[in-house]
């Protein structure tokens, strides 16, 4: 997989999780509003619904973190290998971008 496959898988479990918490906070609500005027047989499967989209929201929460602990991972490696292939190249990209964050705090 290249890089802009990470992103976008990525992209993809953050959208997702952000629809699976509107879809909890939505279950939510409506079962706020149930148990204010109502008991019995709905409010049970409002609950079953709310506590379902609630492990779904756990368990994809685990994976995403899961996934940016591997990519983290892998990014620091290949930067080991390449600084360690290319230790003046490095030290060159090292120096220019002090270079430029020390010009840009020394304009203030």
């Amino acid at each position: 997989m290249t890089t802009d496959t990470h992103f976008t898988d990525a992209q993809i479990s953050k959208d997702k999780i952000k629809s699976d918490l509107k879809t909890v906070f939505s279950d939510m609500d409506e079962y706020l509003r149930a148990t204010a005027s109502q008991t019995g047989e709905k409010i049970g499967i409002i609950r079953e619904r709310l506590q379902e989209h609630m492990h779904k929201a756990k368990d994809r929460l685990a994976d995403t973190k899961e996934i940016v602990v591997d990519k983290t991972k892998e990014a620091a490696k290949a930067t080991d290998e390449y600084v360690h292939d290319n230790p003046w190249h490095a030290v060159g990209i090292a120096a220019g971008v002090g270079l430029i964050v020390g010009m840009l705090i020394g304009r203030r």
